[in-house]
């Protein structure tokens, strides 16, 4: 078996795969059910001054038959009392002491209050502290959350505060409710963040219920706008994660978080950047026990690829992750289709023909039975007929050699400039 094990910025876990800090993490009964199934750390539902919570909280999108597409909550942090929460992570820790247990905070944007609850919580035995700086709802109204990560100088003087007393790893999670998450990620690096992790949810309306007008959920027919995670989210983190791994002046390990579900979706976190990954709406969805999933087949693709340790994948393809002037304009890719599989449904052709390049013909063989072929002259490469074709294997996007050298946007703007300025006078 391969080493599953990983160390970000200090704090070690028996594998990579941690529970957010959310609903699954409320408390010590769970936590300590989900390292039974085999997690090997979580982030304890964000402590601070307790609150009062509404009914209901979540609501779910759902797409072409999957349930839970996408997931939305308007739940704030702990409603519970401090003492409790930290009498739990204490028996704990107590009892897995070889699992990551990091305590999310939140507290107003005061000196004293951060160096008050990073001393309480840390005296427990925490393995870290997670500074949520994310939540889009609800305690964002108070100035927290969101509306402090929202703000590069007061992530990096929070930051900052934590540390001045904290003896443990300290991460901050950002928010992706903002223009650019690096601004943020480099305030925290500044403020002497040991760790970023990303994303927390997006500002939603899960949805509208068309017979009573009612949003998705309300509250007593009254809604607000909630957190968005879930499977629909994850191109959205993986950029973000990307974006930030890719940064110089983000010399951080990152937790990865947001849609992951697999060992597949953690594998893509941890190549673009991640030291580890958070989940959550996947354990709401399914339970705990998909961590057994999870942990298999990433060793089974650790052996498969050659690799001793999962630490060997983190950011991994990063180097490939560029900006659109850096990409080669020479580089050709073209349809082709395999006749033997298609089954002439005809949704490549449709799809080319109303809102694509018109490259796509419908022909006939000579037993008079209809086959579809591409004009590879007329074709660009877009792959959306091969993202429309519901079969495996019927459509591949093939590299075509054009002869012509390589040659990015920004290279062509900078030998035009030299030209220009070598036939001033």
């Amino acid at each position: 078996m391969a080493d599953l094990s990983i160390n970000l910025a200090g704090i070690k876990s028996p594998n990579p795969f941690w529970l957010a800090s959310a609903p699954p993490t409320n408390s010590g009964y769970q936590v300590q059910r989900a390292f039974e199934a085999g997690w090997g750390g979580a982030v304890w539902k964000t402590l601070g001054d307790p609150i009062l919570n509404v009914s209901s909280r979540f609501a779910a999108v759902s797409f072409n038959g999957q349930r839970v597409a996408g997931f939305n909550n308007i739940e704030l942090i702990t409603d519970r009392p401090l003492e409790v929460n930290l009498k739990e992570i204490y028996e704990t820790k107590k009892r897995f002491p070889n699992h990551a247990i990091i305590a999310s905070l939140m507290v107003e944007p005061q000196q004293d209050k951060w160096h008050e609850i990073v001393k309480r919580v840390e005296a427990v035995g925490v393995d870290g502290l997670e500074l949520n700086f994310g939540c889009p709802h609800g305690m964002a109204e108070r100035g927290m959350g969101a509306a402090s990560g929202q703000v590069p100088e007061l992530v990096e003087k929070q930051t900052y505060w934590a540390k001045e007393v904290a003896t443990t790893p300290v991460i901050v999670k950002l928010t992706p409710n903002i223009t650019d998450i690096t601004a943020t990620a480099e305030a925290a690096v500044r403020g002497g963040a040991d760790s970023i992790s990303m994303i927390n949810t997006i500002n939603s309306l899960a949805g509208v219920d068309i017979d009573t007008w009612e949003t998705i959920p309300h509250v007593a027919g009254k809604g607000a706008h909630g957190g968005y995670c879930g499977p629909a989210v994850k191109p959205i983190a993986l950029h973000m994660v990307g974006e930030c791994a890719r940064n110089p002046y983000i010399n951080v390990p990152i937790s990865g978080i947001g849609g992951i579900s697999s060992w597949r979706d953690t594998v893509e976190f941890m190549l673009m950047g991640a030291t580890g990954v958070q989940v959550c709406t996947a354990a709401m969805h399914h339970g705990f026990r998909i961590v057994e999933d999870m942990i298999e087949g990433l060793d089974f693709y650790l052996e498969e690829k050659g690799l001793s340790s999962v630490m060997d994948l983190v950011g991994k393809s990063v180097p490939k992750y560029s900006d659109w002037g850096d990409l080669d304009l020479n580089y050709s890719v073209v349809a082709k289709i395999n006749n033997d599989v298609c089954i002439n449904c005809n949704k490549c052709h449709i799809a080319c023909e109303d809102t694509s390049h018109q490259c796509i013909d419908m022909l006939k063989d000579a037993s008079g039975m209809s086959y579809l072929k591409v004009r590879e002259e007329d074709c660009v490469g877009c792959n959306l007929c091969s993202i429309v074709c519901p079969v495996e294997g019927a459509i591949d996007m093939v590299q075509m050699q054009n002869g012509l050298p390589p040659m990015t946007w920004n290279e062509r703007q900078g030998a035009l400039g030299a030209l220009a300025n070598s036939v001033r006078p």
